[in-house]
């Protein structure tokens, strides 16, 4: 169980101008910002769910994942992990917790990745048994038999990102922070990361905090979704029903012949040599009506209606909360 409960933390972050003159005047008297990474930021999150924590950079997402990680502590607030406080009991959470972060490594740059998974072995403290049950599943599932031996540094990015995935689960953590985990990877290593993280959610119950800018991984792989902006928790609640906030709009890609009119109820956004792109509102015309109304004004050749995807839902919400 994750429960934070008005948790809040400022910087303060050193300014100035550019130029020589004022790198020499920030000699003798600095100025300061202040900036409010984080207020009073609370929710709770249940033992074996997958969330998506997302919103822009700045947001404060990486704040919070560093307090529950115990890296940081907060300025005022509480947070509870598994009756613990993380930055109080950091040597006993870290054993419950597997952090990823897509664009940081926790594997030795020079020596064979097995040796950096025998290093964590004893870093962890794992039991010989349990390790090597540990290391051979995730060998298998994550298909790393073959790059084990190899050093890091001549892995690819994709072959990588398995390599660190399977380092941060040795120990068996309960808890599972992934920070932009599929970074860079080509599709056919996307998938193969997205299949074995639900997996290991279904197998072992693990708890999962995704954050991402890819909301594709959002939609494959988690069912509630905290967004965050300027600090402050602004949206919690599942994919389908922050995809009912915009369900209601319709996009009908049509290809015709003739010439298109202006349509009653429907917004044209483009018109090129006889194929159309038309936003309508099902809250005000039906698409079969919708469809009609073109029908009787041109002869349609193909049509095809889609829905809002998540990214357009997701910049929808930034803008509606103006962050």
């Amino acid at each position: 169980m994750i429960e934070l409960k008005n948790v809040n933390k400022t910087f303060k972050v050193a300014k100035r101008n550019a130029g020589f003159k004022e790198a020499l005047k920030a000699l003798f008297k600095k100025e300061y910002e202040y900036i409010h990474a984080l207020n009073d930021v609370t929710f709770t999150i249940g033992d074996g769910e997958m969330v998506g924590y997302i919103g822009p950079n700045g947001a404060g997402k990486s704040s919070t994942i560093k307090i529950m990680s115990g890296i940081m502590s907060p300025d005022s607030g509480e947070c509870v992990i598994n009756g613990r406080v993380p930055w109080k009991d950091r040597k006993e959470h870290v054993r419950d917790i597997g952090v990823v972060f897509g664009q940081r490594s926790q594997l030795w740059w020079d020596v064979p990745v097995i040796d950096s998974f025998e290093l964590l072995k004893d870093v962890y403290k794992v039991p010989e048994a349990e390790y090597k049950k540990n290391c051979s599943d995730l060998v298998e599932l994550l298909d790393i038999g073959e790059i084990i031996k190899t050093p890091v540094r001549q892995l690819s990015l994709g072959q990588r990102m398995r390599c660190e995935i399977a380092a941060s689960l040795l120990h068996s953590p309960k808890i599972l922070f992934l920070d932009e985990p599929t970074i860079g990877l080509d599709a056919v290593s996307k998938i193969a990361v997205r299949e074995f993280v639900k997996e290991i959610n279904k197998e072992k119950k693990t708890t999962v905090i995704l954050t991402t800018h890819d909301m594709q991984d959002i939609e494959a792989l988690t069912d509630r979704i905290l967004l965050i902006g300027k600090g402050r928790i602004l949206l919690d609640g599942s994919l389908d029903d922050l995809m009912t906030r915009n369900t209601s709009k319709k996009t009908l890609t049509v290809a015709y012949s003739g010439t298109l009119p202006a349509l009653e109820n429907m917004t044209v956004v483009k018109d090129i040599g006889g194929h159309a792109e038309i936003v309508i509102d099902t809250a005000v015309m039906p698409v079969a009506a919708a469809i009609a109304a073109i029908s009787a004004a041109v002869d349609i050749k193909d049509v095809s209606v889609e829905g809002t995807t998540v990214d357009e839902m997701v910049v929808s919400l930034y803008k509606e909360f103006r962050i």
